[in-house]
């Protein structure tokens, strides 16, 4: 009798985790939809095309295990513009990954590994953001592979990808980086150094601290980057800061503000993204409301920002006393869950 009474809770908890593995999503299908109200101004007038109602995202999710081990994520954008008739343009990562007891390998498009908050966040849950973040190219081909540290809260990863800056020209540049993930309580971390090719044989690197604190109701967000190429190694000639600040009231609002700060002052033109000569910063607020009790999938939001300084980049986005107001919606809903 005694040992039936020892068996009996370990037979349950096996037939327990034979059920789980058999009903291993295979296919998990998300939605995710933003439209919006905004207003532009260059100055004191206008920007009649950048002002108006506007869908922003339409996105397609799609996860799921093909076998025990083995485990994929794609994600479609079916509102960005395809450029060189390939679908992957409009595809922000689709790849396969392998796990194997601490060890994570991923091949396809990826997340190029880049460290901070305001880059780690999805763009349909961002307003405005930094010049840095508007002009980097962070979906790319290549592969990577993670270590998860035991103490489960440590996590090393290191990638290769196509460069940022490759060319249809030339792809043959390529992007390394190296990134450590921590969440230890109040403080969690994005941090990373990369490398990558900017034109053949010639790179710039990049150091990026992003830092998130947490008490309580009340994040901050603080994001620190420096750029260096072989013949440039200052600090702070050539940085961007990204700073948020958010506090939770209750659970269906959450008020936040928000600052960037981008410069070039290296006198180099290694820099794809921040032009040298330039020095733009950005600051604003907003609130957001979740009307649903029970999850977060419906999301109004209204926020404020205002751009001032100087902008070398020709193509640029953010500019001297350039003026948002936006408010709008945002629904997530699952269609679809195959189980094993």
């Amino acid at each position: 009798m005694k040992s039936l009474k020892l068996l009996l809770p370990a037979l349950v908890l096996l037939f327990a985790n034979m059920v789980s593995a058999q009903e291993s999503e295979i296919v998990k299908l998300r939605g995710e939809v933003r439209v919006d109200y905004a207003r532009e101004y260059n100055h004191h007038s206008l920007e009649e095309g950048d002002s108006g109602f506007k869908g922003s995202f339409i996105n397609l999710t799609l996860d799921g295990k093909i076998a025990e081990k083995f485990s994929y994520s794609y994600r479609q954008r079916l509102n960005k513009t395809i450029v060189d008739k390939s679908f992957f343009d409009a595809t922000d990562w689709l790849y396969l990954k392998y796990s194997h007891r601490n060890w994570d390998v991923s091949a396809g498009k990826l997340v190029v590994a880049i460290g901070g908050y305001e880059y780690d966040r999805a763009p349909i849950d961002l307003y405005s953001c930094s010049e840095f973040w508007n002009n980097i190219a962070c979906y790319q081909f290549g592969v990577d592979a993670a270590y998860n540290f035991k103490n489960g809260k440590d996590r090393l990863l290191a990638q290769i990808t196509q460069s940022p800056f490759h060319t249809d020209e030339n792809g043959e540049m390529y992007g390394y980086s190296l990134m450590w993930s921590g969440s230890h309580n109040w403080f969690k971390s994005l941090y990373s150094v990369n490398l990558f090719e900017y034109q053949k044989g010639s790179y710039i690197s990049y150091i990026v601290l992003g830092n998130q604190f947490t008490f309580s109701n009340f994040t901050l967000e603080l994001d620190f980057m420096n750029r260096a190429d072989a013949q440039h190694t200052f600090l702070f000639d050539n940085v961007s800061v990204m700073g948020e600040a958010s506090y939770k009231i209750g659970n269906n609002v959450k008020i936040f503000a928000k600052y960037t700060y981008d410069k070039n002052g290296s006198g180099r033109g290694s820099d794809m993204t921040i032009i040298d000569g330039t020095e733009i910063s950005m600051a604003g607020a907003g609130v957001e409301y979740f009307p649903l009790k029970e999850s977060k999938n419906l999301r109004i939001h209204a926020n404020y920002f205002h751009a001032f300084g100087n902008n070398s980049n020709p193509s640029f986005t953010m500019y001297d006393n350039r003026r948002i107001f936006n408010a709008g919606l945002t629904w997530k809903i699952d269609l679809l869950k195959i189980k094993r």
